[in-house]
């Protein structure tokens, strides 16, 4: 009898314990967030998502109701998330991601890798840039272009203030908003530009002819490479020569003076907001957090075009460089990474870097 009984003890420990380990979080090294893909992850017209899905064989799907698209998992541990386009969706998504508690998150390094428009002064299509900053472009005052007075630049106006601002002390005025800058890991940052600084990029046709129009500005006529430069968040898909002249104010304003506005995206000033949210209760570790924008159009028309054309003209090549960019600069920081899990898993890599914008 008492045999019975040990056996029926020991077979209550053994399923208590596989319940147990069966709810266990999945340890999560490297989260690939991506913004919006077209019609189907796979085996179609490539967004931003698909490539890594295929290529890094995301094959374990995970439902994800809160989300605009299931959750993608390799056996390496990396996990991929597609959240939608747009400020809302990226902040809700990256939220709900957070408080899954089918994962663990607390050790992940997180990076942010899709398309954008790109300063022709600073970048060419299908180029790259880690960002060191991550600034948001909605939160202020904004006056119809046609009624702002003639001295004003543009009229765009930080929150609080009564003009456009002229310098950093134009910011300060009492209205308390901490979403407006996000200030990246800059070691990481550097770390990441230096892992994949040499990167061979492909050209490609459509990008190659079309950065011919951009007289007067080299960058712009250079085949793809990688950069660093900060990127400009706004759910308004702006466009123009004064607009980007404010872009650039705008991002020197709410980071340094040694900044430089290199890309503007649509949700990443979201994806911020919630992972520091989420830093607050241990969650994730925002200082593992790299955002890489890739340049598909740029932010202002060429010499000789106004912006009414510019803004609305197909990406060359459909943007498809672009897409590539973004995945085969970062994957390559994704496999040192995975590489290196036995030391980055307890150490942020980190890199101390000067770069001439």
């Amino acid at each position: 009898m008492k045999c019975i009984f040990r056996i029926a003890i020991f077979t209550l420990v053994v399923v208590a314990g596989s319940a147990f380990a069966k709810e266990l979080p999945i340890p999560v090294k490297v989260v690939v967030v991506a913004m919006f893909e077209n019609g189907e992850v796979t085996g179609d017209k490539p967004g931003e998502f698909q490539f890594w899905v295929e290529r890094l064989k995301l094959d374990e799907i995970y439902s994800f109701e809160l989300g605009e698209y299931d959750l993608r998992m390799n056996g390496e541990g990396v996990l991929g998330i597609c959240v939608g386009a747009g400020i809302p969706n990226a902040t809700a998504s990256i939220m709900a991601l957070g408080l899954d508690d089918r994962f663990d998150l607390s050790k992940a390094y997180w990076l942010i890798a899709g398309i954008a428009g790109a300063d022709p002064a600073d970048m060419s299509l299908g180029s790259a840039a880690w960002a060191r900053w991550v600034i948001d472009g909605d939160l202020l005052y904004e006056i119809d272009a046609r009624e702002i007075p003639e001295d004003w630049p543009y009229g765009m106006i930080p929150l609080g203030a009564d003009r456009p601002a002229e310098g950093p002390e134009d910011i300060r005025t009492g209205w308390t908003l901490n979403t407006i800058s996000f200030e990246l890991n800059l070691g990481l940052a550097n770390w990441a530009y230096n892992t994949s600084k040499d990167t061979k990029i492909p050209d490609a046709p459509g990008i190659k002819e079309f950065r011919k129009q951009y007289v007067g500005y080299p960058n712009a006529q250079r085949p793809p490479f990688v950069t660093m430069g900060e990127t400009l968040s706004s759910s308004t898909y702006w466009h123009g020569e004064l607009m980007n002249q404010w872009a650039n104010d705008w991002v020197r304003l709410y980071s340094n003076a040694d900044m430089n506005f290199m890309t503007s995206n649509m949700e990443d000033s979201g994806t911020l907001t919630s992972l520091h949210r989420l830093a607050r209760t241990g969650l994730v570790d925002p200082n593992r957090v790299m955002v890489l924008r890739t340049a598909s159009n740029f932010s202002m028309p060429p010499p000789g075009k106004d912006a009414a054309w510019s803004t609305t003209a197909p990406y060359p090549d459909a943007g498809l460089p672009a897409k590539e960019t973004a995945f085969i600069v970062g994957n390559v920081v994704v496999q040192e990474i995975l590489k290196n899990w036995s030391e980055f898993e307890t150490r942020i890599p980190t890199h101390t870097l000067r770069m001439n914008n």
